[in-house]
């Protein structure tokens, strides 16, 4: 099977270099790569994403990053992190760099101090905006501008990209202020194509992946439970027609009820390769690890097509950044 490094490589040009921490299976970095980057470290503490990371890229990714030495990580024009949320709650909006002690923002933004990168791109849930009242946002803004960043922040639906998916994330780009104009920084214009599920369902389907009488029975009474208590919960049906999907979390291997796909009995879970399409990987990525994890990583993953576009988007001013300096 031909891995996805071997389908990138023809496409690089190598224009600019890049860091992918928190890299979880790569989908930051096959948009960095198509943009025309070089990843020179990444670092990622799960054993099965990075199990899937080393089987499509060829690179072991460093482990834990609060463990790794800055002077470890080489230098580098853009620095990428799809972060986890962690509490900010004691943060005081007060302390600047200090407020992020105790999360793993905190070893991001000595990174960013310390190798000085030209631009930065974070990813996080679209609730991240208003975590915490909207102070975690907050704090990640004012630590990045008091580190001499210009902040651009956008909510972006990765179904407006040309994946049917419902999938809304935060985008935040930070770009150094002594680069030229980095206030020409725009966000990409969605292309908003038409989008159908039936793009990324295979043609054949193992007959695992179809609900038991009982787990479908389970869903259906507890679809009927949660209307008696007048809330929305339940599974999610869709069909090749439908325009998107609701969005896939990691604990999709779990039931599969967020979602489902009609068929002619009881219904599906979508496979793993298909799980792979609605985040706009590659059919030539590898899935070396079991459905279970498969679920988990793609789940935890990003939507390709979105943050290829970003990506693209912070070339631009780069190349003129770096052009103008």
């Amino acid at each position: 099977m031909v891995g996805a490094k071997q389908v990138y490589e023809m496409e690089r040009k190598h224009r600019f270099t890049f860091i992918d921490l928190f890299a979880g299976i790569g989908g930051m970095r096959i948009a960095f790569e198509r943009a025309g980057g070089k990843c020179v470290f990444t670092s990622e503490w799960d054993k099965f994403a990075a199990q899937t990371y080393a089987a499509n890229f060829g690179d072991a990714p460093a482990g834990d990053i609060t463990k790794v030495p800055i002077d470890k990580i080489p230098n580098h024009n853009i620095l990428l992190a799809g972060f986890p949320c962690q509490p900010f709650s004691n943060a005081g909006l007060k302390l600047g760099f200090d407020d992020t002690r105790g999360t793993l923002f905190f070893d991001v933004a000595q990174i960013i101090k310390k190798r000085r990168p030209e631009m930065v791109l974070l990813e996080n849930v679209k609730g991240f905006v208003i975590h915490d009242r909207g102070r975690t946002h907050a704090v990640v803004r004012n630590v990045l501008e008091d580190l001499g960043y210009e902040v651009h922040s956008k909510v972006l639906n990765a179904s407006d990209f040309g994946v049917p998916q419902n999938r809304e994330r935060i985008y935040i780009v930070a770009i150094r202020t002594d680069l030229s104009q980095p206030s020409l920084f725009e966000f990409p214009r969605p292309p908003k194509k038409p989008t159908r599920v039936g793009q990324i369902l295979e043609k054949r389907v193992d007959r695992k992946y179809t609900l038991s009488d009982k787990l479908w029975n389970g869903h259906k009474r507890r679809l009927r439970e949660h209307r008696e208590r007048g809330n929305g919960f339940g599974y999610s049906l869709f069909g090749p027609e439908s325009t998107r999907t609701s969005t896939i979390s990691a604990r999709y291997y779990k039931d599969g009820s967020e979602i489902l796909i009609r068929t002619s009995g009881n219904p599906r879970k979508i496979t793993p390769r298909e799980a792979a399409r609605l985040q706009g990987f590659p059919d030539s990525f590898v899935i070396p690890v079991s459905d279970t994890q498969a679920y988990k990583q793609f789940g935890n993953s990003v939507a390709v097509p979105v943050v290829e576009a970003v990506a693209r988007s912070m070339i631009r001013i780069f190349n003129k950044g770096v052009g103008n300096k």
